[in-house]
């Protein structure tokens, strides 16, 4: 009796490594599909989004190294427009960016959130910054500028590329002067904020 007892308990102790491997191989799968996703940027932003919108605007904004790209970005809420949680967005990046006189704000319910910098002879600078928006609209001037190209061909911001078959541009440098932009996300390698300001109430003009 003590060896068929000591057998079960040796049948339950043992793991069965084919039934692992069929219950795990399409997790890990996934799991290294969403990295190299992520590795090439094809997931632009790391995040899931709030769902709340925010304004950017800026003097002028120059940016070296520009890329723009469709995006289906999530949330974890259903709180985007149409109630669901996800939305189709431009992915905008650039490899180095300055931006005088940035004022952003955002709506917190009953109050405004506000933040200003890059006032004076300081602008705002940032590396590697990929904005998320819906509305983007200023002065714009591009430098060898590319339209229609295929967005997993980028290659103006390293490590930033969209999915095969996308449409997307990209172009050697931007400018754009009384920028302003409806934006959910922002991500960047550096984000350096001169005279930066905090406050609630108010607008960005």
């Amino acid at each position: 009796m003590a060896s068929s007892a000591t057998t079960a308990e040796d049948a339950r102790g043992r793991v069965n490594w084919r039934r692992f491997a069929i219950i795990m191989l399409p997790s890990l799968l996934a799991v290294v599909a969403l990295v190299m996703m992520t590795a090439q940027s094809v997931l632009a932003v790391s995040f899931s989004i709030s769902g709340t919108p925010f304004t950017v605007t800026a003097k002028q904004l120059k940016g070296q190294g520009f890329e723009q790209f469709g995006v289906l970005d999530h949330s974890v809420l259903k709180v985007l427009p149409g109630h669901t949680d996800q939305i189709v967005l431009t992915a905008n990046a650039m490899r180095s960016a300055t931006l005088s006189d940035m004022c952003q704000e955002v709506s917190l319910g009953a109050f405004t959130l506000k933040i200003t910098a890059g006032t004076g002879s300081k602008p705002v600078s940032a590396t590697n910054l990929i904005v998320d928006a819906d509305q983007l609209s200023g002065d714009a001037s591009f430098s060898n500028i590319s339209i229609g190209q295929d967005a997993s061909t980028l290659n103006e911001v390293p490590g930033v590329k969209g999915p095969p078959g996308v449409f997307a541009q990209q172009a050697d440098s931007v400018t754009i002067n009384n920028l302003r932009q409806h934006a959910y996300a922002t991500t960047a390698g550096t984000f350096t904020l001169p005279n930066f300001s905090l406050s609630f109430g108010g607008s960005c003009p």
